[in-house]
């Protein structure tokens, strides 16, 4: 490879030779273990070769392990094949090698939702720990795909409390600065492929405090969540981070990625130390966000909408939305008198755990101020509350939620959330504002009705006709043709009487 480190420009008759190599290499036809070697040797050399002709086409690294993957070579050898370039990615170092095998992983990844777990079971995620950490700068392409397989790798899997007690401060100190940095990819302005990552190992850190029971002594100390801990620390040096997750909140249709930001905000507005780590207008913002999600999500989604709301109370309770003066009061109360299920036609009745939920987030002290206000007397209110659909008990309605509720809500990866508005029957359903101002999904727009008939009964599209002498004649039109160049003499226009004949 060291012959074409001095080569800056290559002809098209030299990248059309490598191609060429690149094809017959992967369609050889191994007979051995040591056949298959010599291949893949081959495969890394030439991929390498491509990487260093063709640096402004990062795609082209994708279409040499897309060309190995569909080969018959994979096909037909994928276990052995997928263990030395697992174990390859475990001792190469060089670069280029690194970025072949980087984006094949992510290919067969992608297809064989088994590959990602084994590769976690034969400790790839320390050495891509390693392999990340420090190496933004050296290699910005190869290090956004580092980054992906390990987001891929323990979004799919949870971690072992091994692996992940190799994540250090300095690690997670490195990512959070990234972010602070100005993105290099014009594609990805906000460096999406890092905060994925903080995003699982949180989620991670989050199922593994699950697993400690009270009263049983345990060799090993908890983990400590060193995403929040990060933040506990130094959270006014990476407020960016924050404000690109509320960002990528509003725009993310993934519902298990919803759940990555939602479990890290849960977090945050829990912890005495990050209530205030947002911006004030940031937290409006995730407000309005949360309020349309929660009129838009489908009546079974019921799992996203429990996360939303069991967000929404520390969210209203902890943060500086808590001041006044209060943002969206009444329309927050709107929001929960329809997710009660009163009487809206756009929402099933409610089940017994949105109610307790949605009576938590009704319990926030200036919420429950307005509330009582809003009525006249605490009699009237009753009536109110009985007429609303809440049915449960005030010791019933008391919330029990930990951090247990939170990380155990799962989805699967690539699974869209469905909208309100998509899914409106024949398919015509928007967004609407209801009679209180809530902009919400409204039902499908019914059919126009049909075009009524002349009160005779004629329809409009059959025009009578005039009957002249027996002569059918159409009627005229109401307006007169333009007029020809000059005037027509009074004795030029014909009579009725000619006109007939």
């Amino acid at each position: 490879m060291a012959d074409f480190d001095d080569t800056g420009l290559s002809t098209p008759e030299d990248e059309e030779q490598l191609w060429l190599e690149l094809e017959q290499c992967v369609s050889s036809h191994c007979e051995s273990h040591e056949a298959i070697d010599d291949t893949l040797r081959a495969w890394l050399e030439l991929t390498t070769r491509l990487r260093e002709r063709l640096s402004e086409f990062p795609d082209d690294i994708a279409t040499c392990a897309h060309m190995l993957l569909t080969s018959d070579l994979f096909r037909n050898n994928k276990e052995y094949v997928r263990k030395q370039l697992v174990y390859s990615l475990l001792q190469e170092d060089e670069t280029g090698p690194l970025h072949a095998i980087t984006c094949f992983l992510l290919l067969d990844g992608s297809q064989d939702e088994a590959m990602f777990p084994r590769m976690i079971g034969e400790a790839c995620f320390s050495r891509l720990l390693e392999l990340i950490n420090g190496r933004q700068h050296l290699d910005p392409m190869l290090h956004r795909h580092l980054l992906r397989l390990l987001y891929e790798m323990s979004r799919v899997e949870r971690l072992r409390v091994e692996d992940l007690g190799q994540v250090n401060d300095e690690f997670v100190h490195y990512l959070f600065s990234l972010v602070e940095e100005v993105a290099d990819d014009v594609h990805d302005p906000y460096h999406y492929p890092t905060i994925r990552v903080l995003l699982v190992l949180n989620e991670q850190y989050m199922l593994a405090s699950t697993d400690s029971v009270p009263g049983v002594s345990s060799p090993t100390s908890p983990l400590t969540n060193r995403i929040v801990k990060c933040l506990s620390l130094h959270g006014p040096s990476f407020r960016t981070f924050g404000e690109n997750i509320i960002l990528l909140l509003n725009r993310e249709t993934e519902t298990s990625l919803q759940l990555l930001i939602l479990k890290l905000l849960y977090l945050l507005f829990t912890n005495r130390a990050t209530y205030e780590y947002f911006y004030t207008n940031d937290l409006r913002v995730l407000l309005d966000v949360i309020i349309r999600n929660l009129m838009d999500l489908p009546s079974e989604k019921t799992s996203l909408r429990h996360t939303y709301l069991r967000v929404l109370y520390p969210l209203l309770a902890h943060t500086q939305l808590s001041q006044p003066p209060h943002y969206k009061q009444d329309e927050i109360l709107r929001v929960l008198n329809i997710l009660r299920g009163s009487h809206n036609a756009h929402f099933a009745p409610a089940d017994e755990t949105t109610l307790r939920l949605v009576d938590r987030v009704a319990k926030v002290k200036w919420l429950e101020e307005a509330d009582q206000n809003s009525a006249q007397g605490s009699g009237e209110a009753e009536v109110a509350r009985k007429f609303l659909g809440i049915s449960l008990s005030h010791a019933a309605s008391a919330s029990s939620i930990s951090v247990g509720d939170v990380a155990a809500v799962m989805e699967k990866p690539g699974v869209q959330t469905p909208s309100r508005a998509v899914d409106a029957p024949n398919g015509d359903g928007e967004a609407g504002t209801t009679d209180d101002g809530l902009t919400m999904a409204v039902k499908a727009k019914k059919p126009l009705p049909a075009v009524p008939k002349h009160r005779h009964g004629i329809p409009f599209a059959h025009l009578p006709k005039l009957h002249v002498h027996g002569a059918s004649k159409k009627i005229p039109p109401k307006a007169p043709p333009p007029r020809r160049i000059g005037r027509m003499k009074t004795g030029d226009i014909p009579t009725t009487t000619e006109l007939a004949k």
